[in-house]
Formats: structure tokens, C-alpha cells, sequence
């Protein structure tokens, strides 16, 4: 299928600074592509390349069949990760304007919004102004108004951020009913589990190159299978068993050990296990976990997505003292 984005090469530089660095990837007609990566790895930076925002140092970028995102502006839909709506508006008000700035008629805008928010269960917050809604029901107004004019091309940038488990969900079907509909998807998340579920494919940032193309299981065949132990266990008894490797302490109550621990791909868990009660060893939980795209993250680009996540919240209540 044809590529509806395609990099090839492309750099960022500011000044002395590199922030993104010899970037290839391509996502497909009616894909839903992650583009992952901790902060600083220069997402944000090749996310307004992609808008033609701002041009590339070097490298070559096609959107939609154009060399520059402005060209195809209508064409695409984007949810910036800044926020922002006229306050004193309705959400109708609001979606019918913003559809208009991609040349969406305002009275077909206005009765897409009434139906999109029927569908997306705002119904009742119609005639509310924005500054009266909450969180929640804002983000949901500013992505469907973001989609309003039914873009071929969607660009969601950390959507999740600030939604509870209930709207993240709808969000997620929100997706996926873009991508039935013909829309290609690129969106940023530090939310890996949100990724797993969603995405054809994934593309993952660090330091501003890329550390890996592919799908969600080509990603986390990355990270090797490892092993949860738990019981009253001596550490060395278990690095001896056969086919444990980086052996770690997860925690400790009292003289109960839980204990993460790689497996040679070579054993069988069984071998293992087998081995631990030969041993006599005091083995209350024994279980093999598959790999999830969140250790491949780990794996691939050497940092914890969570710590992205808790840097965020800190920095919000810094700013709210």
C-alpha cells in the first residue's frame, strides 16, 4: 500500500544541537502507527517537520503525496499536546470554527459537531462554554475537533494525558474508528499499554534517532522472556538454577523475596522450575512473563516510560504552586 508519510533522512538540527537525527520511517494508508520515544528524543521536533511548522535541515519529507505538510494542511487533522479552546464557546461553536479554518462549510461543521458529540456521549454538554466542561469532556471537544473535517491524515499528540481510565477507553474506540474509516493514525504516548492494544506498527525514538521500526510483537521479541520467583529464597541458590541470567531483587517482606530474573531462550521454563524443586528451594510463585512492548521500550532505547510520566506530573505541580 502506498505510503501516506514518508521520511527519509531527515535531520533537525538548532544550532550545535541535533535533535533529531538521520530519521527513515514510513506509515501506510489506514494504519494506526506509535511513535514512542522518552522525552527529548525529538518527537515533538519531527512532528512539526511532518506540519511543515518548521523545515528539516536536511533529509526529504512526503505527506500525502506532498513535500510540505502545508500544502496538504486540510487534509490532515492534528491534536497538539498544548490544549486550547475559546473558553466562553460552545463545544459546537468550537468545532464548527476550527472546522472551518480546514474549509469545512460552518453549518455542515456545526451539524457534524452535534452528531460526533451525540456519538461521543456529550450530548448534554452542547449549549455548556468550554470553561464549564471538564477535563475530560474538553479533550474529547478538542479531538473531534480535530477530526471534524474527516482528515485522511490524523496526528494525535500524547491524546491520553490527563483522561481517566473510562474516557481513555472511548478514546481508544475513537481511534480505531478512524482507522475503519480509511484515516491514517500517527500518535505519541509515554502509555505503552495503550500502544500494544492500538497500533499496526510502532516507531521508537531515542536521542533523536530511530531504535526501531516494526509491529508491536517484531518490538517486543526485542526483550527477552523472563522469570517471576517468589518464596523464602537465597538469591545465589537461584542464579544457579539453569537458565537464569540478571538475577534482580523486585522486593522483599520479611524473608519472602521477589525476584525478576532473564531465561536463557535455550531452557524451558519447566527445566527450571523442575531444577528449583530438586533443589528444595522454597518456591510459592513461579511464572514465566512474555515480553511486553513496555520492556522492549526499556530494552531499545534504554529509559522507563514511566519516569517520562512522573517527570510530567511533577513538572504540572511545580508549575501549579
Amino acid at each position: 500500500m502506498a505510503a501516506v508519510l514518508e521520511l527519509t533522512n531527515v535531520s533537525k538540527n538548532y544550532g550545535s544541537f541535533q535533535a533529531v537525527r538521520n530519521l527513515s520511517f514510513s506509515v501506510e494508508k489506514g494504519a494506526i502507527c506509535g511513535f514512542l520515544g522518552p522525552n527529548g528524543a525529538g518527537k515533538t521536533s519531527t512532528i512539526r517537520m511532518i506540519l511543515g511548522l518548521q523545515a528539516a535541515s536536511s533529509g526529504r519529507l512526503m505527506v500525502l503525496g506532498a513535500d510540505d505538510g502545508r500544502k496538504v494542511r486540510d487534509r490532515i487533522g492534528f491534536l497538539p499536546e498544548e490544549r486550547g479552546l475559546y473558553k466562553k464557546m460552545t463545544p459546537v461553536e468550537a468545532i464548527a470554527y476550527l472546522g472551518s479554518l480546514k474549509g469545512l462549510p460552518a453549518s455542515e461543521g456545526a451539524k457534524r459537531a452535534r452528531d460526533m458529540l451525540e456519538q461521543m456521549g456529550l450530548g448534554d454538554a452542547q449549549k455548556k462554554k468550554m470553561k464549564d466542561l471538564s477535563k475530560g469532556m474538553a479533550q474529547k471537544v478538542q479531538l473531534i475537533a480535530s477530526v471534524v473535517h474527516r482528515p485522511e491524515f490524523v496526528i494525535l499528540d500524547e491524546p491520553f494525558s490527563g483522561l481517566d481510565p473510562m474516557n481513555q477507553q472511548g478514546l481508544e474506540e475513537m481511534i480505531r474508528a478512524l482507522a475503519a474509516n480509511g484515516a491514517t493514525v500517527l500518535f505519541s504516548t509515554h502509555v505503552m499499554q495503550h500502544a500494544e492494544r492500538l497500533c499496526d506498527k510502532v516507531v521508537l525514538l531515542a536521542r533523536g534517532q530511530k531504535a526501531f521500526e516494526g509491529t508491536v510483537d517484531e518490538a517486543k521479541a526485542t526483550s527477552p522472556r523472563y522469570l517471576e520467583i517468589e518464596g523464602a529464597l537465597d538469591m545465589m541458590s537461584v542464579a544457579a538454577l539453569p537458565g537464569v541470567t540478571g538475577l534482580e531483587l523486585v522486593s522483599q517482606v520479611g524473608d519472602v523475596l521477589t525476584l525478576k530474573a532473564g531465561l536463557n531462550p535455550t531452557v524451558e521454563a519447566q527445566e527450571t522450575l523442575r531444577a528449583a524443586f530438586m533443589s528444595h528451594l522454597d518456591v510459592r510463585r513461579f511464572q514465566l512473563r512474555e515480553p511486553s512492548l513496555h520492556d522492549a521500550f526499556i530494552s531499545l532505547t534504554g529509559t522507563n516510560p514511566d519516569d517520562d510520566q512522573r517527570q510530567t506530573v511533577a513538572d504540572a505541580a511545580e508549575v501549579t504552586r
